[in-house]
């Protein structure tokens, strides 16, 4: 092992935090929307005891009725079940980008409510009095004694119900002691919170001390972890969570692994927006010689980028924002691309995006994640993550098979001049790059999207 490995071992948080053992036959890697949704649709109906689902939004379409069907049939044939949908706040209560005359989904789950009386809770959870500041990002749903990690939510494009797919990563983990230690960090952590509201029966009027009441949880949250009994073995995962600038777990952990690379780094993410610690990682790893690989979506893969044949909005410029730093970085770098120590691959299918995010190092530690690797997951939004520590490798055949599935639709960067310039840009895009550029406020943009 190098010195530098040793070093940053040292002092490491991850030896510290109590994590538990699994063995192998217990997780499984799923590869494409299609089995997420026939994954979740069949573990809704096995469970018996508890489902408790975590998303950014449950959306009210066409699967997403297809979802909420599923789970009013469970719970008619078992009265007893616990069933809770866990949502942001303030993406519930408001519609889709360019629908805002709509109550959102929140209104479909008061309907839901009416029409099934106590069937299923649903909770908006408040992380920052504005959506803008903060959000929460929180994954993994329970079904008993199984875990269903994803970053996707659920909606038709995520659940790849239509034509169209959100490609993400989905892992389902059968664990007792980690679908536990995720459902009392929901029920004691969140739900005993004045900023966890209930939807199923009223419209939420807030209250005047609403942002202080905020700001009092966000606090709380920063300070909490989860809890789980500490078991030792060849294969271990560890619950992580973190939320704000310090004593973040999640963020501290990440950097702290990702400088321990031997060998190679993979590192996914959706948008090319890296903080400014995981970049200076990054780049202590290629000066080491060690090799690094990222997988990002093109810009025509984001979830922001909008068709020259549609209406643009604002939103559309952050594809083009995030491309722009690619650019710049690429062209830093470029020499450990000609060397053949940094890989730098886009991902594109037809008119799919692309979600996906995580971090593997070398052989042995596999981070599941929703956090995007960027600014905004870094300090505003509550983000939680599960790291796998493989000792004896006996999971990478199915990571390695997970990576060639992710790469299929992608070309790889082999020169900064490969990647679009503001000069080939639509003409809106352009003039309002340059009013950004000349205001700075492109660098704030990048900060909160």
């Amino acid at each position: 092992m190098s010195a530098m490995v040793n070093l940053y071992r040292r002092n490491n948080l991850l030896d510290k935090l109590p994590k538990t053992a699994i063995d192998k036959e217990d997780i499984n890697i799923l590869l494409s929307a299609k089995d997420y949704l026939n994954q979740l649709l069949q573990l809704i109906d096995n469970a018996t005891t508890r489902i408790y689902l975590t998303v950014l939004y449950l959306e009210d379409d066409e699967v997403g009725r297809v979802v909420v069907d599923h789970l009013i049939k469970a719970k008619q044939r078992h009265p007893e079940l616990d069933i809770k949908v866990f949502v942001d706040f303030h993406r519930a209560r408001r519609g889709l980008y360019g629908q805002d005359d709509s109550d959102g989904n929140a209104g479909y789950y008061q309907q839901i409510d009416r029409e099934y009386p106590n069937f299923i809770q649903f909770y908006g959870v408040a992380v920052k009095h504005r959506e803008v500041f903060g959000v929460l990002h929180l994954k993994g749903m329970i079904f008993d004694d199984v875990m269903l990690y994803t970053g996707a939510s659920i909606n038709n494009i995520y659940l790849h119900y239509q034509e169209k797919y959100r490609y993400d990563r989905y892992s389902v983990i059968k664990s007792a002691a980690l679908a536990d230690s995720f459902s009392d960090f929901l029920l004691n952590r969140l739900i005993t919170s004045p900023c966890v509201y209930l939807f199923n029966q009223h419209k939420v009027e807030l209250s005047k001390g609403f942002k202080r009441e905020v700001t009092k949880q966000r606090k709380q949250l920063s300070r909490t972890h989860y809890e789980i009994d500490n078991k030792e073995g060849d294969l271990l995962i560890t619950p992580l969570i973190g939320l704000g600038k310090r004593g973040n777990q999640l963020n501290t952990v990440i950097e702290q692994q990702i400088l321990t690379t031997e060998h190679k780094l993979v590192l996914y993410t959706p948008y090319f927006n890296l903080p400014g610690s995981l970049r200076k990682a990054v780049t202590k790893l290629l000066r080491n010689n060690k090799h690094v690989e990222i997988v990002i979506g093109d810009k025509r893969a984001s979830d922001f980028f909008i068709p020259e044949d549609q209406p643009f909005r604002k939103i559309g410029l952050i594809p083009y924002l995030y491309e722009g730093g690619l650019r710049q970085f690429v062209k830093k770098y470029q020499k450990f691309i000609n060397n053949g120590q940094l890989t730098i691959r886009l991902w594109q299918h037809q008119g799919n995006s692309f979600h996906l995010k995580g971090v593997r190092i070398d052989s042995r530690y596999h981070l599941l994640t929703g956090n995007n690797l960027n600014p905004r997951a870094w300090r505003l939004d509550i983000e939680n993550g599960l790291l796998i520590e493989d000792k004896l490798s006996q999971l990478a055949e199915m990571f390695d098979q997970e990576h060639q599935e992710i790469i299929t639709h992608t070309r790889i960067i082999s020169h900064w001049q490969q990647i679009d310039s503001e000069s080939d840009y639509p003409k809106t895009v352009k003039l309002w790059l340059k009013r950004l550029h000349r205001t700075k406020l492109d660098k704030l943009f990048q900060q909160y999207m």
